[in-house]
């Protein structure tokens, strides 16, 4: 027992030193995209002023894969993507700039036309996130993982109230994640 013990010991000593020279967080980056009903998929960006997209992706890291952080992919720079403190119909989903910018966050067609993503329904603390059509159809968003592993992006809630917390000065309702898919009810 003790032999164990001790080599236990010993290898989190190594895994700790291990991680202390390294110092970064190992990172796995997810496609985020909204799906088509007939299984098609439409890029999700962020825009910055000028227009230019920017990638939305989902971080994992270090292997956690219960919730991966959502961002947007301005260079080296990763942005926040919150749902916003609003009275709007549908909830208005924005990547928050360190200065408080805050981006547009879209679906993108193949013809380049550009569909608002939004949190369009509450069911306790999670919000729906989707893709509104020009029909005002509803298309799932969508994080895929390099080896094909596919995570519903959802807004969740925290607190009970109102405004979850201020990111550089801009109001958010809740965070936005990507989580595993819930498991089908068979009745």
């Amino acid at each position: 027992m003790k032999n164990s013990s001790l080599l236990s010991s010993c290898l989190t000593a190594f895994v700790l030193a291990a991680l202390a020279t390294t110092g970064a967080a190992q990172e796995k980056i997810w496609h985020v995209k909204a799906f088509l009903p007939e299984g098609g998929q439409l890029d999700v960006k962020a825009f910055d002023k000028d227009g230019k997209p920017h990638a939305v992706k989902a971080i994992e890291t270090d292997g956690n894969l219960h919730l991966l952080d959502i961002k947007a992919l301005f260079g080296e720079q990763k942005f926040p993507v919150k749902v916003l403190v609003s009275d709007d119909a549908y909830a208005p989903v924005k990547a928050i700039g360190d200065d408080g910018t805050i981006y547009d966050i879209k679906a993108v067609t193949a013809a380049g036309k550009k569909l608002d993503i939004k949190g369009v329904k509450r069911s306790g603390s999670i919000i729906h996130i989707k893709a509104i059509a020009p029909d005002g159809s509803f298309y799932g968003v969508k994080a895929i993982s390099p080896e094909g592993r596919v995570y519903d992006v959802k807004g969740i809630k925290m607190l009970k109230e109102r405004e979850e917390l201020k990111v550089n000065g801009v109001s958010v309702a809740a965070h936005i994640k990507a989580l595993p898919q819930a498991p089908e009810v068979v009745k």
